[in-house]
């Protein structure tokens, strides 16, 4: 008899809380056009605050559904990164607004972390994309830190481009992983991607510098090479025997046969049941978080349609036990 505990989570926007934005922000262009820097600053920091009171909001709305597993927006800090704010201390100024933030998460014992954008690519052959791309990491971790949250709450990334020699490049990633100053290594986690490093190419790579791998059933519908899942479930699971939350995977369906790499609006259930079946067979505990276009929408629909499936009994609004002989 095999017994499982799953919980559901989304992916920082909410579409039942309105005007709860965490990704306010203004373009490049449109700070330029204020003649006034200081004026532009001061409503940067305004929206980064609002970006921190919003996220709060959709934390209480995780509390309120039985949601203990949230993404933040990467875009809590408008322009971060940018030349155009340099100078500009987004964590000195929003100290607070960030404590509060974790403080909601510690006391509710919510899993939350980031998954910096595409941008960040550690094994680029440019050393100006790696060094913009070790700065994106550091705020990221530095966002984590301001809201006193410990390395179980992770940074999720992909390995990277191929460019023309996926062998080099994924020596590539490893030899700047191994660079990365140990705080930022331990903040990490490294998920397959729909185009380049398949599951077994990522997972080996996860392996030798010791960091959790995500499984992305999606991104492994679209990219693999013939591999099944089920010879690598155990290893993932091993990735995260030293993580103090359980393993963690995106679940998310195609938008359709000529769009597979779209998200859909909803999970198909079928492949929740497949995930799900899967993992079962070693790990007892799941963090599935939806990727799906409908946000926690997708989340409630989907935990409403697995509760007709005989291996489900439905915990609680937002998770599940599995048991399947």
């Amino acid at each position: 008899m095999k017994c499982m505990l799953v919980r559901f989570g989304f992916v920082a926007m909410s579409m039942q809380v309105k005007n709860a934005s965490p990704s306010k922000t203004m373009t490049a262009s449109a700070f330029e056009k204020i003649a006034d820097r200081e004026a532009a600053l001061r409503k940067l920091v305004r929206l980064a605050q609002e970006n921190l009171q919003n996220t709060k909001r959709l934390l209480y709305h995780c509390i309120g559904h039985d949601i203990r597993f949230y993404r933040f927006s990467s875009r809590l800090l408008p322009l971060a990164g940018h030349d155009y704010i340099e100078g500009l201390d987004y964590f000195s100024l929003l100290k607070d607004d960030f404590y509060q933030v974790g403080e909601v998460v510690r006391k509710h014992q919510i899993r939350t972390g980031f998954h910096p954008d595409h941008f960040t690519v550690l094994n680029s052959p440019r050393c100006d994309v790696v060094a913009s791309s070790i700065a994106s990491l550091d705020r990221h971790v530095k966002m984590l830190e301001a809201m006193e949250l410990d390395q179980s709450h992770k940074c999720n990334i992909h390995i990277g481009g191929s460019y023309n020699n996926k062998e080099k490049a994924g020596r590539n990633f490893i030899n700047q992983f191994s660079l990365l100053d140990r705080r930022l290594q331990s903040y990490l986690c490294l998920e397959n991607d729909d185009k380049t490093f398949t599951v077994a190419e990522t997972l080996a790579i996860a392996e030798e510098v010791g960091a959790p791998f995500v499984l992305d059933i999606h991104h492994h519908r679209c990219n693999h090479e013939g591999d099944l899942l089920t010879d690598y479930w155990p290893r993932i699971v091993t990735t995260w025997k030293d993580e103090p939350f359980p393993p963690k995977v995106h679940l998310s369906s195609p938008r359709s046969e000529s769009q597979m790499r779209a998200h859909a609006d909803y999970v198909h259930l079928d492949d929740a049941v497949e995930l799900l079946r899967g993992a079962a067979e070693v790990t007892d505990r799941l963090d599935v978080m939806i990727e799906a276009k409908r946000k926690d929408e997708a989340l409630f629909r989907l935990i409403k349609e697995l509760a007709s499936h005989p291996a489900v009994t439905v915990m609680d609004q937002a998770s599940i036990r599995w048991k399947e002989s």
